[in-house]
């Protein structure tokens, strides 16, 4: 009975102990991040090694560990060993972001022109600056803002394409279509004989070939530049198209000429006439109507331009005057606001709004020349005759501007401003009481 107490004390004795697996705990610093990512994986607990399975494909050793992780959500296992090979595992995950680089820009633009490039940096790095490149050739560089957005402004010489950069970063490309510059001028009218000739480029030259086609009332007289037919009076129409090279868009332009006869003057009649009247009413010289018809108010504004641009002042047009038409500009009022303005020494008056002449109308002024100097307001106004003045607009004293059947092309008054009588009352009804009135030498 004592040896089987005495061994089965022997089996107690000789079983195996079963050890507890090694405490272990993991973390990560930085555990989310942007991408490239570079994280601290730190293992703590009381085993005796630590293998780690990375999450990206790659391992490591030890109980701290750095690793770089590249956009993407991983986890990290680590594998803690204890003395006597009792094992453990513990996990951590990682969150690296992939930063995202975007490019807009416009479908069109004009060739030596501007354009706005437009994009994002997500997530933002507020202060950093993306660069821009046209293909491997750098152009500028924009801030990124706190939201990731940026915004760069450059010349429009190519089309591109065009990218942005940010470290490894690369953005989609952008092309930009140009639209040429198309050169080319014609002067509105021009006498019967005159010079007129035609010198179209496209800028650039490589942009395109162009295609000119030249009409004589409404009939295909040529397809290329050079000398326009001005034998006898017509209208030249000129179409000229692009055909676009890659990366530019086709341009097309429509040049208009009037062939008119040299010599007008009251009486006639026709298309020249209307030529004529079309051009002074766009440099906004004052007349009844553009009807073709060369009228008393057709004579006065010949008058007119031929006093502001200091002409001869005959109320006809011959040659020399369709050349001065064609590179005439409205005229510059003195000073900005709305107000009416009478020249002494030009004996014209312009109504002038925003600072901008709007309506240039030929007078006759005080023939001693008391017609009074200064900033005036008109202070009464009557409609219809007062005495022998139509519808007067009294500025200072007895001196008003007013209609009057005579308006010669010199100072004639007895001291107001003599107007047409035709365009006497629309002034009046455009100016009342309170109007400013500057007279000027």
């Amino acid at each position: 009975m004592r040896g089987a107490i005495v061994l089965l004390a022997g089996l107690a004795l000789a079983a195996p102990a079963t050890a507890a697996p090694p405490a272990v705990s993991v973390t990560a610093s930085p555990a989310a991040g942007v991408a490239p990512l570079r994280v601290t994986l730190t293992a703590t607990g009381d085993a005796a090694t630590y293998a780690w399975s990375l999450g990206d494909g790659t391992t490591a050793a030890g109980a701290v560990v750095q690793h770089v992780y590249p956009a993407g959500r991983f986890v990290a296992t680590v594998t803690a060993t204890g003395v006597t090979g009792e094992v453990a595992q513990a996990q951590v995950q990682i969150v690296s972001n992939g930063r995202r680089l975007a490019l807009a820009a416009p479908r069109a633009g004009d060739y030596g022109g501007t354009a706005t490039l437009s994009g994002s940096l997500l997530p933002a790095a507020r202060g950093a600056r993306v660069q821009v490149y046209r293909g491997n050739t750098y152009v500028t560089s924009a801030r990124v803002g706190a939201t990731g957005r940026f915004r760069a402004r450059i010349l429009l010489r190519s089309h591109g394409p065009y990218h942005v950069r940010f470290g490894a970063l690369r953005s989609a490309a952008r092309s930009i279509l140009l639209r040429p510059s198309l050169r080319a001028t014609l002067p509105k009218v021009v006498a019967v004989g005159g010079a007129l000739s035609l010198r179209p480029s496209l800028v650039p030259a490589g942009a395109g070939t162009l295609r000119v086609r030249v009409f004589r009332d409404g009939r295909l007289v040529r397809s290329r530049s050079g000398k326009l037919p001005t034998g006898d009076p017509g209208t030249i129409r000129v179409e000229l198209t692009s055909t676009a090279r890659p990366g530019y868009a086709p341009v097309r332009k429509v040049l208009v000429a009037q062939v008119v006869q040299p010599a007008l003057g009251p009486g006639s009649r026709g298309p020249s006439v209307l030529a004529l009247e079309r051009r002074l009413a766009e440099l906004h010289y004052a007349l009844r109507g553009v009807d073709g018809l060369y009228g008393q108010d057709t004579v006065e504004a010949v008058l007119a331009f031929q006093k502001v641009n200091g002409l001869p002042r005959t109320g006809r047009v011959e040659a020399w005057l369709w050349r001065r038409l064609a590179t005439a500009g409205v005229p510059r009022a003195q000073r900005g606001g709305d107000y009416i303005e009478v020249d002494k020494t030009r004996q014209v008056l312009f109504v002038v709004r925003g600072g901008q002449v709007t309506k240039v109308v030929h007078v006759s002024t005080g023939a001693t020349g008391n017609t009074p100097l200064g900033t005036w307001t008109v202070y009464r106004t009557v409609p219809g005759w007062d005495w022998v003045l139509w519808y007067p607009l009294y500025f200072k004293g007895g001196f008003a501007i007013h209609g009057y059947p005579s308006v010669p092309a010199y100072p004639a008054s007895h001291g107001c401003v003599r107007i047409p009588m035709w365009i006497a009352p629309s002034l009046f009804g455009t100016h009342g009481r309170g109007t400013v009135v500057v007279v000027h030498l």
